[in-house]
């Protein structure tokens, strides 16, 4: 049986399990569901997720499952790509939570405000330079980490790395610069 993921095409969250999915050569079967539209707020997809948003993952035994990060690390279990050892678990999780507070927030939002919302840019123009300036942070954070590392959490490839490449590939359309950034961009 396949999982069944609610994503939406745009979100940086549903596509980073989408590639896990496919990483891991799992079947997904998807459902295209945008969130700007009200398909997230209809009573069908809300007894899927009371909270409302994409992703939303149906598992095989049809038990539900809401927030990426939560679905990282479930089909991650049990595979290389999170650490049997504690502390490289611990370091995966944290880079999980740095995705979700320090790092989506803003890199996401200019994002989305540049390349999806209409005049989001003229309508935002006030708070953009203190989000931009803060994605900027959290890349200096990654950065200083990958300047001397091939991966974030570890030394092997893991979901620390998938979560933190959903938006951070496209953070040139919120017209944040790359550039100075080999680790990341390597």
């Amino acid at each position: 049986m396949a999982y069944t993921l609610y994503s939406m095409q745009d979100s940086g969250n549903c596509y980073k399990v989408r590639l896990l999915a496919a990483v891991l050569g799992l079947q997904l079967r998807l459902i295209d569901t945008d969130s700007r539209d009200g398909s997230t707020r209809k009573p069908d997809f809300l007894a899927v997720n009371p909270n409302g948003q994409v992703p939303a993952l149906v598992l095989p035994d049809g038990r539900l499952l809401a927030e990426s990060n939560a679905m990282l690390l479930h089909l991650s279990e049990g595979t290389a790509y999170l650490p049997d050892d504690a502390y490289e678990r611990a370091l995966s999780y944290q880079w999980l939570f740095f995705e979700q507070y320090s790092h989506e927030p803003y890199i996401a939002v200019v994002r989305s405000w540049y390349h999806l919302v209409p005049n989001g840019r003229v309508t935002y123009a006030d708070r953009i330079p203190d989000l931009r300036a803060r994605g900027y942070k959290a890349l200096d954070v990654m950065e200083t980490r990958l300047a001397g590392n091939d991966w974030l959490a570890d030394s092997a490839f893991s979901i620390a790395d998938i979560a933190l490449y959903a938006y951070t590939h496209l953070a040139p359309q919120g017209e944040l610069d790359l550039r100075p950034y080999p680790g990341i961009s390597a």
